[in-house]
Formats: structure tokens, C-alpha cells, sequence
């Protein structure tokens, strides 16, 4: 097996191509799984806790992710390379992205309307029956560049840092997340540790996909959205990865959007025309030379250890 200043590049590279080839498994799982585990404890803690909410949620999050990942960083000497690329492969979901942009992209193109409602309607939190052409198009390219963090370049910032235990980590971390940090009654406070976090682990990646759509788009423009935008979205990394973004395409995201009901106003992102269906195919491929780019640094920097 690898060994080596190559070690690691050759085992995200390994991992990228597992990825692009066989994407995420169709069944059985790991993600699957974890979800119902981690249903479980919300469910068995938040209940028997609920005036300790916060401590609740905290325990929750310590019992669903620190087995796995002292598991993973128990693994790893016994076999550095394989661990590395399979957690990685885990952990990555650049060509899920690929396909849930295109799904939602072909039938809009089409002029099939309803059937690209209901298949962005799987990307996103937001209501989506209503919406046009357009709208269903922006909300398309909002989920693939904030997926584009979350999905790909989090992930491998953390694999850099910590190998494919990292990788995990940052993976059920985001999870938990998704699940857990809302402000609702239910998870106000229940998940509050999960999304403060995510907002920690995150928050460096978030910069540095921001800097890569940057790069890879129009560069002044995302520089001057982000620097001028991003302060104003709720989420402090979402900001600056979908102003940075939305400036690199030149199309202008945020307006109103409406939740579980209500209409809420978010401020705009990104300079130009609203998005179109094409658009969800530049932003993928936005996404995808951004991956390939981490690739060629992470080789780089083993030449340079070398």
C-alpha cells in the first residue's frame, strides 16, 4: 500500500474516483443507519431530559459520533491507506450531487415544471409546489453550492487535517446538523450543540470553498459579493460559500422563499440575471473543477514534504 508524503493524496484520489464511479451506496447505507441511531437517542434523551435540553443534546451528539470516529482512529494504523479512502468515499457526495442537480435540470429544460418542483423539493428545506422556472432554478443552484461545502470540500478539508477519521467526523457532524439544528420547539435547544458544532468545524472549510469558487468563477465579482453579502445571511459559513459562489456564476440568489408555510424575505447573493436551468449544470461544474483543484494541492503539498 502507499506509504509516504503520497499516502494520503493517493488515498483522496482514490476516493474521488470511488466516488465519481460508484457514487454513494443504494443500499444499506452507513448514513442510513447512523439517522435511525441517531432518531433513537433524540427521541430516548430529549424525552427524558427536557429540562436539561442543551445537555440532552449535547450527550446525544457525544453517544452518536464518538464510537464511530474513535473506532475509525482505531483502525487507521492497522491499515492507513485502505481506512482513509473508504471513510473518504463515505464521506464524499460530489456525484449524488451531480445527479440530484441533474435530475432537477433535465425535467426543467423539458418544460416538465411539476416534475422539477418535486425533485428540487429533495434538495432543499423550502416549500417548492409554487414555484416558476426560475425560482425552482435558484433554489437548484443555492442547495448545490452550500452541498458543494458540505458534501465535497468539508469533507476534505478534514481528511488534510485528520485522515479519513477527520473525514467522518466533519460527515456525521453535518448530519446531526441537518437533523438536529433547528429552531423549533422541539430542537431549539436539544440542538443547539449539534449546529454550534457544525458551525465550528465548518467554519474555516466555508472560507476556503468560498475562495475556490472564487478561483474558479469570476473572481472579482465573488470576492466583492462575498466581502459585501455574505454578512447578511443568517448562516455565518453559508454567506460567504453561496455569495462567493453566486458572484464566481454571475447570477443573483436569496429573495423570498417560503418555509414550512411561511414567506420569509433573505437578502440577495451574487450579481446578474436569475438562474436558469443551464445554471445548475455551471454550478456543479464549478463544483467538480473545485475538487479537482484540492486534488492537485493536496499533491502538491506532497512534493513539497517529499
Amino acid at each position: 500500500m502507499p506509504d509516504g508524503p503520497f499516502a494520503l493524496p493517493l488515498a483522496a484520489l482514490a476516493a474521488v474516483l470511488a466516488d465519481r464511479l460508484l457514487g454513494e451506496p443504494r443500499r444499506f447505507h452507513p448514513l442510513v443507519g447512523f439517522g435511525r441511531l441517531a432518531s433513537a437517542l433524540e427521541l430516548w434523551l430529549n424525552s427524558r431530559l427536557n429540562k436539561r435540553a442543551i445537555l440532552a443534546g449535547s450527550l446525544a451528539w457525544l453517544l452518536a459520533v464518538g464510537p464511530w470516529v474513535a473506532l475509525a482512529f482505531w483502525l487507521r494504523p492497522l491499515a492507513p491507506f485502505a481506512v482513509d479512502a473508504v471513510l473518504l468515499w463515505f464521506a464524499l457526495g460530489a456525484q449524488s450531487l451531480r445527479e440530484h442537480a441533474e435530475a432537477v435540470a433535465r425535467p426543467l429544460r423539458e418544460g416538465r415544471l411539476d416534475e422539477a418542483r418535486q425533485r428540487v423539493g429533495w434538495m432543499v428545506s423550502r416549500d417548492t409546489a409554487t414555484l416558476e422556472e426560475s425560482g425552482v432554478a435558484k433554489a437548484g443552484v443555492e442547495s448545490v453550492l452550500e452541498n458543494g461545502n458540505d458534501a465535497v470540500f468539508g469533507a476534505l478539508f478534514w481528511f488534510a487535517v485528520l485522515g479519513g477519521p477527520g473525514a467522518l467526523l466533519f460527515r456525521l457532524a453535518n448530519t446531526l446538523d441537518a437533523m438536529w439544528g433547528y429552531r423549533s420547539e422541539r430542537f431549539n435547544r436539544f440542538g443547539r450543540c449539534a449546529a454550534r458544532l457544525d458551525d465550528v468545524l465548518n467554519w474555516l472549510p466555508a472560507r476556503l470553498t468560498a475562495l475556490t469558487y472564487a478561483l474558479l468563477g469570476r473572481t472579482r465579482c465573488a470576492l466583492a459579493c462575498w466581502r459585501t453579502q455574505a454578512a447578511a445571511w443568517e448562516s455565518p459559513n453559508a454567506g460567504p460559500v453561496m455569495a462567493a459562489g453566486a458572484g464566481g456564476l454571475g447570477v443573483q440568489l436569496g429573495g423570498t422563499a417560503i418555509y414550512h408555510g411561511r414567506e420569509e424575505i433573505r437578502p440577495p447573493l451574487g450579481i446578474g440575471r436569475p438562474p436558469l436551468a443551464a445554471d445548475l449544470g455551471r454550478a456543479v461544474a464549478l463544483v467538480r473543477h473545485g475538487l479537482w483543484l484540492w486534488l492537485v494541492i493536496f499533491f502538491l503539498a506532497g512534493f513539497l514534504r517529499a
